[in-house]
């Protein structure tokens, strides 16, 4: 039986973090980089459309490289960042998901909320969270 890890991505230490921690100590035959993006930032221009591909793609693709392992990637949109990791997830039959964390805390994480906390509360599946 073959593995799929999902690994959530943005430009950030951490989630290349989480990004290594898969590729290093996770066992799996796929591994899929997804970046995520909720509608407010659709609206705003981060991201146009799911074809629109970040330039930070070109670091996982060489992080991926260093482990030589092989990535797919893509970019989903949703309701919100959590909601479209989750249903990318469900979409192609994960197995397991490996995100970085921010590391909010107090005031910030209740006015922000934590994209990494509603991934894992509403999973169906394991989630690790690499500080």
């Amino acid at each position: 039986m073959s593995r799929r890890v999902l690994v959530p991505m943005d430009d950030s230490e951490p989630a290349r973090a989480a990004l290594e921690h898969a590729l290093e100590w996770v066992p799996a035959d796929q591994v899929s980089v997804v970046h995520a993006v909720g509608d407010l930032e659709a609206d705003y221009g981060s991201i146009v459309s799911e074809d629109d591909e970040p330039a930070f793609f070109a670091d996982v693709r060489a992080i991926a490289n260093e482990y030589d392992r092989s990535i797919e990637t893509a970019v989903v949109d949703g309701d919100g960042v959590a909601d479209a990791i989750l249903e990318y997830a469900d979409e192609v039959g994960v197995d397991a998901i490996v995100m970085g964390s921010e590391g909010k805390a107090g005031v910030s994480r209740m006015l922000l909320g934590s994209v990494a906390e509603a991934v894992t509360r509403r999973a169906g599946i394991p989630v690790t969270i690499v500080p």
